[in-house]
C-alpha cells in the first residue's frame, strides 16, 4: 500500500469522500521525510502543517528551564501537529520531533483554509482531525491525572509495543513523569 493509501483509508475511515473531493485534498498534500532529531515544528515557530506519520515515531515537548519536558508521542497512522499554533497562527509553545526517520505527509494551514471554504466534507475532515488531536490530549490528561506511571508505561506498551524499544529512558521517563531510574524499576518489575 503506498502511502497516499495509507492516508486515504485512514480518512476514509473518518467520513465519506467524493472522488473530486479526495483528489482536492490529495493534490495538497507534501511527501517529506525527517531524520531522527529533526524538529517538524520548533518552539517559537509558527506551525503551518499537520502532519500525517506513515512510518516513525514522533514526541512533542516543551523546554521547561534545561528539561525538556515530553507531553506525548505520536506514531504510524497518527496525526500530529504543534495543533494550539496551528489554530491560532501564533507561535508555538513545543516543539514536534522526530525519534526515529519520520516518512510523512503533511497539507499547509492555507490548503486546509481553502478545503474549509470550498467543501463540506473538507471542513469534515478539518474537524475530525481536530477532534483526533484532542481526544489524544485529553485521554493524556486523564491518564496522567488517574494512572500511576506503571499503569501509563503498560498502557503505551499496548498501545505501541514495537515502538516502546525505540523510546529512549530519557523520554519515556519524562512522558511518564518520573525519574530514568523509577522507568527502569517498571521495566524491570514487569520484565520488559
Amino acid at each position: 500500500m503506498t502511502h497516499i493509501d495509507q492516508l486515504k483509508n485512514t480518512l476514509l475511515k473518518l467520513v465519506r469522500l467524493t472522488t473530486a473531493e479526495w483528489l482536492a485534498f490529495a493534490q495538497n498534500l507534501e511527501a517529506v521525510n525527517y531524520n531522527k532529531n529533526d524538529l517538524l515544528c520548533p518552539a517559537g515557530h509558527v506551525e503551518q502543517y499537520i502532519y500525517f506519520i506513515h512510518t516513525g515515531l514522533v514526541r512533542v515537548y516543551f523546554q521547561k528551564e534545561a528539561e525538556e519536558l515530553t507531553l506525548n508521542f505520536h506514531f504510524e497512522n497518527e496525526f500530529v501537529s504543534s495543533f494550539s499554533s496551528f489554530l491560532t497562527q501564533t507561535p508555538s509553545r513545543v516543539a514536534v520531533q522526530a525519534l526515529d526517520k519520520i516518512q510523512a505527509s503533511r497539507i499547509h494551514y492555507k490548503a486546509i483554509q481553502a478545503l474549509y471554504s470550498h467543501s463540506h466534507n473538507g471542513e469534515r475532515i478539518g474537524r475530525l482531525i481536530a477532534e483526533s488531536l484532542y481526544l489524544a490530549k485529553t485521554n493524556r490528561e486523564i491518564d496522567l491525572l488517574s494512572l500511576s506511571a506503571e499503569e501509563q508505561y503498560l498502557n503505551l506498551l499496548q498501545k505501541n509495543p514495537k515502538f516502546i524499544s525505540h523510546l529512549s529512558v530519557k523520554h519515556l521517563a519524562s512522558y511518564l513523569g518520573i525519574q530514568p531510574e523509577s522507568l527502569s524499576r517498571i521495566r524491570h518489575k514487569i520484565g520488559r
